[in-house]
C-alpha cells in the first residue's frame, strides 16, 4: 500500500475532530515531516487562523504578506526555504475551487522532498473534503476561523451560503460578505448540475435579527422550487408567496436570478430588486440593466417574467448590492458605476475567488471607514464556456 492511500485512509477513518491529529500522524511516520499545521480562512478572508486545541487557535497569520498567505492566493504550493537541512512547504487546502486555507508541512532533507510535493498537495486536497463533512458534526472548525465573534444574524446568514468560492471547467465563482462578522441581510446562493448553473444575488431589507430571518425565509423558499425542478420565474413566484404570506408585504426581498445553461451561456434571468450586474468584456466594463420587477414579497401573487442573457467566453461578471454601487463617501458622493468600473478594471488580472475581496477593499477606501453602515455583496463569475 502506498504511502498517499495510507494517509487517505487515516484521514477518512478519522474521527471528524481528530483530522489534524490524523494527518499529523500519517505525515510524521509516512514522511517523516517535523511539523504539521492547518490554518483555516477567517470570515473575512483577511488572516489565516492557526487550528488548535481549546479554544481552537492561537495567533493568526496574516491573507497578504505570510509565505501561508502566499500559497492561499496563488492556490499553488509554496516552499518558504531550506534551513538546516528542512523544508518548510505550504499546500493550499482547496475543495472544488472553495479557498478553506493552507496545509504547512516542515520536511527533513529539502530537496528529496520537492519530489514529494505533489503528493502532499493530494493529501492537502483530501483533508479540505474532510474538513467539510466533519463541519456537520463538529463546531472544531467553524471556531478555528473566527478572530472575532460572529452576531447571531451573521451566524445565521454563514450557515445558509453555499461557500465562497467554486470553479468548475465552464466557470469560475467568487465571493465576499461585509461586514464579515456581522452582517445583516445579503446574501448569494448557487447551484450547479451537469448543464445549468443557478445564481442568486439577495439583498434583504433591515437589519440585525429580522434581516437574517427573512432572507432565511426567502433564500430556503427559493431553493424548494428550484429543488422541485420548477423554472427560474415560478421559483421567485412561489417565494415571493411564501415570503408575503408571513409579513404581509411589511418587508421584502431584492433579488437577481439567473439560470445559466452551460453549452451555449444563454441565461434566463429574473430581476427583482436592487443587486446590480456588470460585465467587462474585451477589456470594457458595462452595467447591464433588465426589466426592473418588484421585490420578493412586496404584494400578493405577483408574477415574474424571465428576460433572456447571454454570457461570451472570456466574460467577466460581476454583481453587486446596492451596500456597494450605492455606498457615499465623506463627502456624500455615491460609489457608482464608474467607480466600480475602476475597481473592476484594477483588478481584472485576479482570479475570480481573490475579485470580490479586492474590490471591498477598495470600496472601504472610497467610505472612508473601516465597517460599513449597510451589508456589502460582491459576487464576481468568470465564463469560460465549453
Amino acid at each position: 500500500m502506498n504511502r498517499f492511500v495510507i494517509a487517505e485512509r487515516a484521514l477518512r477513518t478519522a474521527a471528524p475532530h481528530e483530522l489534524l491529529d490524523a494527518v499529523r500522524r500519517v505525515l510524521a511516520e509516512e514522511y517523516a515531516a517535523q511539523s504539521v499545521d492547518l490554518f483555516l480562512a477567517d470570515y473575512g478572508l483577511t488572516v489565516l487562523q492557526p487550528v488548535r486545541d481549546l479554544p481552537y487557535t492561537a495567533e493568526p497569520v496574516s491573507v497578504h504578506n505570510s509565505p501561508e498567505g502566499r500559497a492561499f492566493g496563488a492556490q499553488e504550493p509554496f516552499v518558504e526555504g531550506i534551513r538546516d537541512g528542512a523544508m518548510r512547504v505550504h499546500l493550499p487546502v482547496t475543495v472544488r475551487g472553495d479557498r478553506l486555507g493552507v496545509l504547512s508541512v516542515t520536511l527533513p532533507d529539502g530537496e528529496g522532498a520537492r519530489d514529494r510535493l505533489d503528493e502532499l498537495a493530494d493529501i492537502a486536497e483530501v483533508l479540505g473534503h474532510e474538513v467539510v463533512v466533519a463541519e456537520r458534526d463538529t463546531d472544531v472548525y467553524l471556531q478555528a476561523r473566527r478572530k472575532d465573534r460572529l452576531t447571531l444574524a451573521a451566524e445565521m446568514q454563514w450557515q445558509l451560503l453555499p461557500g465562497r468560492s467554486c470553479a468548475r471547467p465552464e466557470y469560475e465563482l467568487g465571493a465576499q460578505l461585509e461586514p464579515a462578522y456581522a452582517i445583516y441581510g445579503d446574501n448569494f446562493d448557487w447551484s450547479a448540475t451537469a448543464d445549468h448553473l443557478t445564481l442568486y444575488v439577495t439583498n434583504g431589507m433591515g437589519e440585525g435579527i429580522e434581516a437574517s430571518l427573512l432572507t432565511n425565509l426567502g433564500i430556503n423558499a427559493l431553493r424548494n422550487a428550484r429543488r422541485a425542478g420548477i423554472a427560474i420565474d415560478d421559483q421567485a413566484a412561489l417565494a415571493d408567496q411564501a415570503v408575503y404570506a408571513h409579513y404581509q408585504g411589511r418587508c421584502y426581498l431584492s433579488v437577481l436570478m439567473f439560470d445559466f445553461e452551460l453549452a451555449t451561456g444563454r441565461a434566463k434571468v429574473v430581476d427583482a430588486g436592487s443587486p446590480q450586474l456588470l460585465r467587462l468584456r474585451d477589456g470594457v466594463v458595462e452595467r447591464v440593466t433588465f426589466e426592473a420587477q418588484l421585490p420578493l414579497g412586496m404584494f400578493e401573487e405577483t408574477d415574474y417574467v424571465v428576460q433572456d442573457f447571454r454570457a461570451e467566453p472570456g466574460d467577466r461578471l460581476v454583481f453587486v448590492s446596492d451596500g456597494v454601487h450605492a455606498v457615499a463617501s465623506p463627502k456624500g458622493e455615491a460609489y457608482g458605476d464608474a467607480a466600480l468600473a475602476r475597481a473592476i478594471m484594477s483588478t481584472r488580472l485576479l482570479p475570480a475567488a481573490e475579485v470580490p475581496r479586492a474590490i471591498l477593499r477598495e470600496l472601504t477606501g472610497h467610505r472612508g471607514q473601516s465597517l460599513p453602515k449597510d451589508d456589502a455583496l460582491v459576487v464576481c463569475l468568470d465564463w469560460y464556456g465549453r
